[in-house]
């Protein structure tokens, strides 16, 4: 799948926001920790992968009520569900100046009901020409979703004729059905009540 930038100006997917602060302390801390005496940005990357999906309990997982939206506060409380939980590897890289995006699937039960928007994370190493599409939102029974610049290792593979779709669009904040839905919610079992089925095709 060819994935496509919203925003062709590259240094968009550097800057920070209320969801990805990146400049918050505590994610500036986190990173200097991963980087240690001084990963390469390949080595960095996939460290800030594994550490957000093997150390940030997935919610839904974890039975946690909690929902989280900041990065800062993913960290922080060590949960949140999928979007939260690449806002947190989003600003982690970011945090080391490698680019990195939001992206989306759509993905449904095996009969294609029950649709919901699963996040991702896409990271551009510096100096590299292409995205990589990861998946941090934690492996279990089923799941192996690993860091690979290479083919795709991610959580799940769409299925066409159940009516999931991969969202090409590379966004450089969360998209705003996402966040609306994250701000909104009081706890997680409200949130898997809201939580968008679908997203607009050109963004």
């Amino acid at each position: 799948m060819r994935l496509i930038q919203q925003n062709p100006d590259l240094s968009a997917y550097l800057g920070a926001d209320a969801a990805i602060d990146h400049d918050h302390p505590r994610v500036r801390a986190t990173a200097a920790r991963l980087r240690g005496t001084g990963l390469d940005a390949y080595s960095y990357a996939k460290a800030a992968f594994e550490f957000v999906r093997d150390h940030i309990p997935h919610s839904h997982d974890a039975d946690d009520p909690w929902v989280t939206w900041r990065a800062s506060d993913v960290l922080a409380l060590r949960t949140g569900i999928c979007y939260a939980k690449s806002h947190a590897l989003a600003a982690l890289l970011r945090a080391e100046s490698i680019p990195a995006a939001l992206c989306y699937q759509r993905l449904t039960d095996d009969d294609g009901r029950d649709p919901v928007v699963h996040g991702l994370v896409a990271v551009r190493l510096p100096g590299g020409a292409r995205w990589f599409r990861q998946d941090p939102r934690g492996n279990k029974p089923g799941v192996d979703a690993r860091f690979s610049l290479a083919e795709e290792r991610l959580a799940w593979t769409v299925r066409p004729e159940c009516g999931e779709v991969d969202y090409p669009l590379l966004h450089a904040a969360p998209h705003p059905a996402v966040l609306d839905a994250l701000k909104a919610a009081p706890d997680r079992a409200r949130l898997w009540r809201t939580l968008p089925t679908e997203l607009a095709a050109t963004g």
